[in-house]
């Protein structure tokens, strides 16, 4: 996570220890020049929001954008990448931006104040506690705008199921990873693999909880990195390997969707699809996107 994960960056980077495959999709984790011993492993939040305004402005071009944020890293990265992405048109469509801190009770006078402003899109950049409150608060007052959720606010078990399955139809995100619920992959051997994984080492968890695919995810691409190194297994040759990846597949990405660094890329996945929920599951639309 971005807060956890900056604490120590200037520290290991200070010693030249890898922070490799983070769980966040946060710009300063992006920066090889600043830091080149860090590198994330999560679709970046500006490509993800790049890719999120690109699907505005062709399927609402006059929409109004009210945008519900976390006040930190992670909720200012979206903004710029909607920003960025709209171009010109980002100082006439985004009406509202309206933050909430992660001591917050509730969001719901933040929804209330972001329907007010007459925004006919939303863009919520929430985490799952805070996105499920918002879901519910969206429907409960009745305002039916685009919805759009941030990646790691669109898990089923974690989300969507808390504010009510029937009260998230409609909501759109991007995904880079197989969902293992999903019956597109019922019969795909990554997926297989995966869950066979947690019934022998981890039976009490939930295969569908995103946390655990993020895990197995992340740990699958250590591991390559890990065997890329050969015999010369040494830091160096460690971020070596991480700065050097070209279509490299990891287990749990969606097809079509590979790590590709060099010394001056330290984003490894910009590519996505776009899903809507309907109800039960979630349905991409459209091909895979690049942010």
């Amino acid at each position: 996570m971005s807060p956890t994960n900056a604490s120590v960056q200037l520290y290991l980077n200070d010693r030249k220890v890898p922070q490799l495959f983070l769980f966040t999709g946060a710009a300063r984790f992006r920066d090889p020049q600043t830091y080149p011993w860090t590198m994330a492993g999560d679709l970046s939040f500006v490509n993800e929001t790049r890719a999120f305004a690109r699907f505005i402005m062709e399927d609402k071009p006059d929409g109004k954008i009210g945008i519900l944020y976390q006040n930190d890293d992670y909720g200012k990265d979206h903004i710029n990448g909607l920003k960025s992405g709209l171009g010109d048109k980002a100082k006439t469509m985004i009406i509202a931006e309206v933050p909430y801190e992660s001591t917050d009770p509730t969001v719901d006078s933040q929804i209330v104040a972001l329907k007010a402003s007459g925004a006919d899109v939303l863009l919520d950049v929430s985490l799952p506690k805070f996105a499920a409150q918002a879901i519910r608060k969206v429907y409960d007052i009745g305002w039916k705008p685009l919805h759009i959720v941030s990646f790691p606010a669109a898990s089923i078990p974690l989300t969507l199921q808390p504010a009510g399955l029937d009260k998230s139809i409609g909501l759109v995100t991007a995904a880079f990873l197989k969902e293992p619920s999903d019956p597109t992959w019922k019969d795909d051997p990554e997926v297989a693999e995966y869950i066979a994984f947690f019934k022998k080492y981890s039976p009490e968890a939930d295969p569908n909880d995103w946390a655990n695919v993020i895990a197995y995810y992340h740990a699958a691409a250590v591991v390559h990195l890990l065997t890329a190194c050969g015999d010369e297994l040494t830091r160096d040759n460690l971020m070596h390997q991480a700065a050097h990846m070209n279509q490299v597949h990891v287990p749990m990405l969606l097809p079509g969707i590979t790590f590709d660094t060099s010394p001056t890329d330290y984003s490894p996945v910009k590519q996505m699809q776009l899903r809507r929920f309907d109800g039960t599951r979630w349905v991409g639309f459209g091909g895979i996107v690049n942010g």
